[in-house]
């Protein structure tokens, strides 16, 4: 719901922006957004007798030094809405609407066994040319029996399993003879 609810949000912001101050935009929503894994921060904006009021002068007080009236006027405006709550999925919304427009994607790479850092480059330029993009990958050990690469933002997932290729040959070997 937060993030149908944060598209439109992203909508207004695009017809109003161009493509510099979106990034501009998306970092501050991005820095906001840190702010509510903080306990102390959402027991503050979830608390019920901190008037609306209130909550917004935290939070422009936190983007008063970027100069962005875009952003302050879209965080009153949530304020007003008590929808203060959502600047995470807003942030997260414009990272991939960003990510989209520049074709710019970050995936990780599961294995249980570790992976030169060439073989993770030669394969993220493989799939980014497959996509017409650039993918940068990150390598993260798991126990993974295989090789599993997730481009979360392209809605890509491709995975080798040891066992199957295991059987698979097995297979082949069988209906050979």
């Amino acid at each position: 719901m937060e993030e149908l609810i944060a598209k439109r949000y992203l909508k207004a912001i695009k017809q109003r922006s161009n493509a510099q101050a979106m990034e501009d935009m998306a970092l501050i929503f991005s820095v906001l957004a840190k702010a509510f894994d903080n306990e102390k921060f959402n027991q503050i904006i979830n608390n019920p007798d901190v008037s609306k009021d209130q909550k917004s002068e935290i939070l422009l007080a936190a983007v008063k030094s970027a100069g962005y009236k875009d952003v302050e006027n879209l965080i009153k405006l949530l304020a007003e809405n008590n929808r203060i709550s959502i600047i995470p999925a807003i942030a997260e919304v414009m990272r991939k609407d960003i990510a989209q427009t520049k074709k710019i994607y970050n995936g990780i790479v599961y294995s249980d066994s570790a992976i030169d850092s060439k073989v993770i480059e030669d394969l993220g330029n493989g799939l980014g040319g497959r996509f017409d993009s650039k993918i940068s990958l990150e390598f993260v050990k798991d126990d993974f029996s295989g090789i599993k690469v997730d481009v979360e933002d392209l809605g890509v997932e491709i995975g080798f399993s040891k066992a199957r290729v295991n059987s698979q040959m097995i297979e082949h070997i069988i209906k050979a003879i």
